[in-house]
């Protein structure tokens, strides 16, 4: 992770997550949880976004690969998202 990143959090799990506080403190790593209540977190979110300081973190398949990443996502496989590329 690069140094300096803000992580935010805007989904939940019953799960606990785990952080390592040595990386969150050597490499200045801010984590923030949303809970994207109201409009006017959309539209700071979506600044972000038009700013270019947002990095999506995705697993890419081919089209023709469908089939494989449905797998993944129906198994609770995929890291993030699962993305089709043309």
């Amino acid at each position: 992770m690069a140094e300096g990143c803000v992580i935010v959090a805007m989904g939940a799990d019953a799960e606990p997550i785990s952080v390592s506080l040595i990386d969150l403190i050597s490499k200045r790593i801010r984590l923030i949880g949303s809970q994207q209540n109201s409009p006017e977190y959309l539209y700071e979110a979506l600044d972000f976004v038009a700013q270019g300081t947002v990095k999506t973190m995705v697993e890419t398949y081919p089209l023709a690969e469908a089939q494989k990443a449905y797998g993944r996502v129906a198994e609770g496989k995929t890291r993030f998202r699962a993305v089709l590329t043309m």
